[in-house]
């Protein structure tokens, strides 16, 4: 889905079909850090908008597992993203996962069909404030970052 994802948008990137391969391109432009990570956020805790990108080689995908109970376990926490509307303001899509649910989005921009094919719509995530609580997620980010 990647490689469809950089044809559809006509950029001249594909990505190796085995993890490893991909990640001795990540080594080799210096990023040898492992991105996956357990978040924890209590009472007041957030995390604003951003991309997960990390340094010059990228996946166009990553995964976050919710590892709590939305209304049971926290309230609030909702995971955010904004989506960069040509001319237009942004748009929000706010979801409450369950525990167990898992999400796969984009790093950093999708494909979106328009009427002289397709274009690049930026996109960014975070966490809404906790309101109580805690919230656990484990999140899987597959290119490596700068050390």
């Amino acid at each position: 889905m990647a490689n469809e994802w950089m044809e559809a948008l006509n950029i001249d990137r594909r990505f190796p079909p085995v993890h490893a391969e991909f990640l001795e391109e990540c080594h080799h432009k210096g990023q040898l850090k492992p991105t996956p990570l357990i978040l924890k956020y209590g009472k007041g805790g957030f995390n604003t908008l951003h991309q997960d990108l990390y340094g010059e080689v990228y996946f166009p995908f990553q995964l976050v597992l919710f590892l709590d109970e939305y209304g049971k376990d926290y309230s609030g926490g909702e995971f955010v993203m904004t989506e960069q509307v040509p001319r237009a303001q942004s748009k929000a899509i706010v979801l409450k996962p369950g525990k167990g649910d898992m999400l796969v989005f984009t790093t950093n921009f999708r494909p979106v069909k328009g009427s002289r094919g397709y274009y690049r719509a930026a996109m960014k995530h975070g966490v809404s404030e906790v309101l109580s609580g805690e919230r656990h997620t484990l999140g899987i980010i597959f290119h490596d970052a700068l050390s």
